[in-house]
């Protein structure tokens, strides 16, 4: 098969984003480079009529304004899959808005698929194996090689063979509703700000006491300026559990420093100097502006409320398998939990809880109020 064309020139970009507003339904897919670049950023988008497939080179053109007007119009079908992460770069990187959204993925989790990924289930319902090489490869380096640019086409060329026949299925069995639903609430996601101190992004911060949180606010920003430095997720400078580590032993020498388990003799001739700076800034911050890590109101044990939670998750299970799907996929544990905390006695009430999708109430309210009643 020929290598699919590679827009680089804004002209052809307009030429070819013109075609796509004829079209009624296009696939779509973008390749990033966030396992290679301080900040990500989309470096391929794939287009793929039912005819045709075309890549488009957005470090070359630029400018994607003209893709705006069409991507936004719900009349015309964008097929993705798993298009979460591709949503949020798009309108973090170019402001482009996705309406008439059909995601495979979710398709496939409302059908009960056991597996999702988009590998799997070309290979089950069209015998299609796709290249798995170049999954972590660095997007952004130019030029593209031939291995590149064909694997990057294929992840949209069957997609519209793929989602015909998902929707046969969600229709025969009655959850194409669902499956809107959700694609609608799917168009709204937004890339995260990562506004206030870095503590606040990390895990497992709420477990230290102040003083180590100030410690940890400094090895953070030591971690970011050197990612940065090096043009590199901060993941590759040092990873979070030997961070994690540091601050909360708070060591003061370079013998110290490497008996923190992670910090291997390599990591401590590199760093060592750099991050004692860092644990000797964070114990200098004056008691009165240790960072405290914020918490909600401590909710007191209810042994009643995890009674129910532990029946609503019975009830789920059979519900789940009575529906052959994942459990967490027909309602997740924060939504029953917050149910068994407001106990409503009747569908009505339930409505009033908030949590449930509109699909999930209609096909589990009455089986959820029933389990309570039980």
């Amino acid at each position: 098969m020929p290598l699919p064309p590679i827009l680089v020139d804004p002209s052809a970009l307009a030429e070819f984003t013109a075609q796509l507003q004829r079209e009624t339904v296009i696939a779509v897919d973008l390749e990033a480079d966030s396992l290679h670049s301080y900040q990500d950023k989309v470096c391929l988008l794939q287009f793929s009529t039912p005819t045709a497939t075309v890549l488009v080179d957005p470090l070359a053109t630029g400018d994607l304004s003209s893709l705006k007007a069409v991507l936004a119009d719900g009349a015309v079908r964008k097929i993705f899959h798993a298009a979460d992460y591709d949503i949020r770069c798009l309108h973090r990187d170019f402001g482009i808005e996705i309406n008439g959204l059909f995601d495979t993925m979710i398709a496939c989790q409302l059908l009960g698929e056991p597996k999702v990924g988009l590998a799997d289930i070309l290979n089950k319902y069209l015998g299609v194996e796709l290249d798995k090489r170049y999954q972590r490869a660095d997007w952004s380096k130019r030029p593209l090689d031939e291995g590149m640019i064909r694997y990057a086409a294929e992840d949209t060329r069957h997609l519209h063979k793929l989602a015909e026949l998902l929707e046969k299925q969600l229709v025969a069995k009655g959850r194409l509703a669902w499956a809107e639903e959700e694609f609608a609430l799917l168009e709204q996601v937004r890339h995260n700000s990562t506004d206030g101190p870095f503590f606040l992004r990390f895990k497992k911060a709420g477990t230290l006491e102040p003083r180590q949180l100030a410690v940890l606010e400094e090895l953070l920003q030591w971690r970011d300026s050197e990612a940065q430095r090096r043009d590199c997720p901060s993941f590759k400078v040092l990873n979070n559990a030997p961070l994690l580590e540091v601050a909360r032993r708070m060591p003061a020498s370079m013998r110290a420093l490497g008996g923190v388990e992670g910090m291997v003799p390599r990591l401590v001739k590199r760093y060592g100097g750099a991050l004692l700076t860092a644990v000797e800034a964070g114990r200098a911050v004056p008691e009165a502006a240790l960072p405290v890590y914020p918490r909600g109101e401590p909710r007191q044990r209810d042994p009643e409320a995890e009674a129910r939670v532990a029946l609503l998750k019975k009830w789920r299970t059979e519900m789940a398998k009575e529906l052959e799907m994942d459990p967490g996929v027909l309602i997740n544990n924060a939504s029953l939990e917050e149910i068994a905390r407001r106990q409503p006695s009747c569908v009505e009430d339930l409505a009033e809880v908030k949590v449930l999708k509109n699909w999930q109430h209609q096909v589990l309210g009455a089986g959820i109020v029933a389990a309570l009643q039980n």
